[in-house]
């Protein structure tokens, strides 16, 4: 039966659970902090008003199928779900440690050893959504949460807002982040899982300088700069980076498709499995730029890439990119970075 379909009691889940703090709220959602009264243990519960999403409760429904399927150590659970006739009540694992990016600017000692353990757990997560059919298609810093504040806490892959169950059809729908988004969706053909592997290969050349490796504060260049795949590995930024890493890196932020490393593929790396992410610490450099370059309000937004293919489209740039000249590495020094 569809979800909103049901017509079960506020009053249920309210008698389960104590509502406490909003923790954070979107466009027609609010995540509230909440105990179970009997065993005290506590939960984020995601309410969302029903009235808010008309139109769009086909894509709702595939996010709650999609939490209900998915039950992996690196991603964050659906406990249960309640219906009511003005609300749905998504009860949550609660995650308390958390952003990424956050948590290494506030360490004291960071290396590539480090990187490589947290990539390793998000390709694992990854690679089992792939392995059932899921392409979570918005991966992103703000989407990984540490689970805990322990120094060893376990990252964990949220937000499935965006994903996809495959159905046995190519996507061709524009969507993602932008600087995350891989060439194929800009170029309006047909995708599949490997964008999200253009996606983890992002966040580790991030993770590993601080920067992105595409940046514009034109949305237009920064599109034609990730259809091109033309990034760098900039001295003095990755002097002390390992060849390894930036091999890892240009496998998954490969252009041509064919050739994109998957997460089984990228998960028997060297880098990954073999040693040879270095112990140096590198927590000044890559703070220090993840500091100057994530405070920007644009970087923190989570827009819709189909939004600036749309100007792309009126602007020509659509029509036109598949003659640019694209690298499936980082060659070409057409990049518009600023670092300082």
């Amino acid at each position: 039966m569809p979800l909103f379909g049901r017509k079960k009691n506020d009053e249920k889940v309210h008698s389960k659970y104590s509502f406490k703090d909003v923790l954070g709220t979107g466009a027609f959602s609010e995540v509230v902090l909440a105990e179970n009264k009997q065993t005290k243990e506590k939960f984020a519960i995601k309410c969302i008003d029903k009235r808010a999403v008309k139109g769009k409760e086909k894509s709702l429904e595939n996010e709650i199928a999609i939490l209900q399927k998915v039950e992996h150590p690196n991603i964050v659970k659906l406990i249960e779900l309640y219906d009511s006739k003005t609300h749905l009540y998504l009860i949550m694992e609660l995650v308390t440690g958390g952003e990424l990016f956050d948590r290494i600017v506030q360490k004291g000692s960071y290396t590539e050893r480090d990187a490589s353990v947290l990539i390793k757990q998000v390709l694992e997560a990854v690679g089992y959504l792939h392995d059932i059919g899921i392409v979570h298609r918005d991966l992103k810093p703000e989407n990984l949460l540490y689970y805990s504040p322990a120094d060893d806490s376990k990252i964990m892959i949220s937000d499935f807002g965006l994903s996809h169950m495959d159905d046995g059809t190519a996507m061709a729908t524009a969507c993602g982040t932008p600087g995350y988004v891989a060439p194929e969706v800009l170029a309006q053909e047909p995708y599949g899982k490997e964008v999200d592997c253009w996606s983890i290969g992002v966040i580790s050349y991030i993770l590993l300088c601080g920067y992105p490796p595409f940046y514009d504060e034109d949305d237009t260049e920064l599109f034609a700069q990730i259809m091109r795949a033309a990034y760098e590995f900039d001295s003095p930024y990755w002097d002390d980076i390992s060849d390894s890493a930036k091999d890892f890196i240009n496998g998954l932020m490969c252009k041509i498709v064919k050739r994109r490393v998957s997460c089984l593929q990228a998960l028997r790396h060297p880098w990954i499995s073999g040693g040879e992410a270095l112990t140096k610490n590198i927590h000044e450099s890559v703070s220090n730029q993840m500091k100057k370059n994530f405070a920007k309000k644009k970087w923190k937004q989570a827009y819709n890439a189909a939004v600036v293919i749309r100007r792309l489209k009126q602007l020509g740039i659509i029509a036109a990119s598949p003659g640019i000249k694209s690298s499936s590495n980082a060659s070409n020094g057409q990049t518009k970075q600023r670092r300082s």
